[in-house]
C-alpha cells in the first residue's frame, strides 16, 4: 500500500501531533526522500520521536524503509524525486549509456526485418508509449506503405487486429505503467499470425515470451519523470534500417512524399 494510502487508512487513529507530521509528509510527497527524518520533524513542528512513531504507525520500521518504499514507487514509473536535486552532468552521461545499450542489441536487426518486410504494419502504443509509437509510425511511413497507428482516439483494438494475418507485423511500444489488458493484447496480436515486436523497458521482460521479437529499452533516469531518449533513438535506428533495407522503392517513396509536401505547401522549404 502506498504511503499516502496508509496515511488515509490510519489517520483516524493518529494523535494530533502525528497528524501534523502526516500532513507534512503528504505536502512533501513528491520529494519526500530528499529529506532526513529530522528535517521533516522540524518542518512539521513535531519532535523526532513523534515522526518516528508515525513511521511505525504506518507500517515502516524507520525512515530508511520509507525511502525504499518511495524508490520502489519510482521504479514502477511513478514520477517523484528520490535522490535530491539531479546532477545534470551525471544524468547526461547515464542517458548516453542507456542509448548505447538500447541501439547495440542484436534484436534490433530482427525487429527491423519485421518492420521492413511486413505486408501491413500496425504500430501500437498507449499512454507514455503513444508519442513514441506516433513518431515511429511517422518515420516508417516515409520508407514504406501500409503503416497504421493504433489505438486512434475513440477507438479500441479489436477492429485493428481483425484484418491482420500471416505476413503482417505488429510493433507494440509498452513502456511502464502499461494499461490493463496489455498482455492479452500481445496474445491477440500473435494469434492473428502476424509477427509481433515488443519494444519496452525491462519491467516488460516477463512478456517477452509472448512475442516474436523482444527489444529492451531503458527509460529510468535520475529525474522525477522517465526519459524516453533511448526509446526515440531506437525509433531512429529502426526507421533507418527499414529505409536502407527497402532500397530504391523507399527512396522513390521519400521523393514522392517530398513532392507532395511541395505541391500542398505543407512544410517550410
Amino acid at each position: 500500500m502506498r504511503i499516502d494510502e496508509r496515511i488515509a487508512r490510519h489517520h483516524g487513529s493518529l494523535s494530533p501531533q502525528e497528524r501534523k507530521a502526516a500532513a507534512t509528509l503528504l505536502e512533501h510527497l513528491d520529494d519526500l526522500a530528499t529529506y532526513r527524518a529530522a528535517e521533516l520533524a522540524a518542518l512539521a513542528g513535531v519532535s523526532k520521536a513523534t515522526m518516528s512513531r508515525l513511521f511505525r504507525s504506518l507500517g515502516f520500521a524507520d525512515f530508511d524503509e520509507v525511502r525504499e518504499h518511495l524508490r520502489a514507487l519510482r521504479s514502477a514509473g511513478e514520477p517523484r524525486r528520490v535522490d535530491g536535486s539531479p546532477d545534470l552532468a551525471v544524468h547526461a552521461a547515464a542517458e548516453g549509456d542507456a542509448i548505447a545499450r538500447a541501439v547495440h542489441q542484436p534484436a534490433l536487426r530482427e525487429a527491423a526485418r519485421v518492420l521492413g518486410s511486413a505486408r501491413r504494419l500496425l504500430v501500437v502504443g498507449w499512454r507514455n508509449s503513444h508519442p513514441v509509437a506516433l513518431h515511429l509510425r511517422q518515420q516508417l511511413v516515409q520508407a514504406r506503405p501500409a503503416v497504421a497507428l493504433a489505438p486512434l482516439p475513440g477507438q479500441v483494438m479489436g477492429e485493428e487486429l481483425a484484418d491482420l494475418g500471416p505476413g503482417d507485423g505488429v510493433v507494440v511500444l509498452g513502456f511502464r505503467r502499461r494499461p490493463r489488458g496489455f498482455a492479452e493484447l500481445l496474445d491477440a496480436a500473435r494469434a492473428t499470425g502476424a509477427a509481433v515486436v515488443l519494444v519496452a523497458d525491462p519491467t516488460a521482460l516477463p512478456l517477452a515470451e509472448r512475442v516474436d521479437v523482444w527489444v529492451e529499452c531503458p527509460v529510468q533516469s535520475g529525474l522525477a519523470f522517465d526519459s524516453y531518449a533511448a526509446a526515440m533513438s531506437v525509433v531512429s535506428v529502426l526507421a533507418d534500417a527499414v529505409l536502407s533495407a527497402r532500397g530504391r522503392p523507399a527512396r522513390d517513396r521519400v521523393g514522392a512524399i517530398s513532392r507532395t509536401y511541395d505541391l500542398l505547401g505543407e512544410v517550410e522549404g
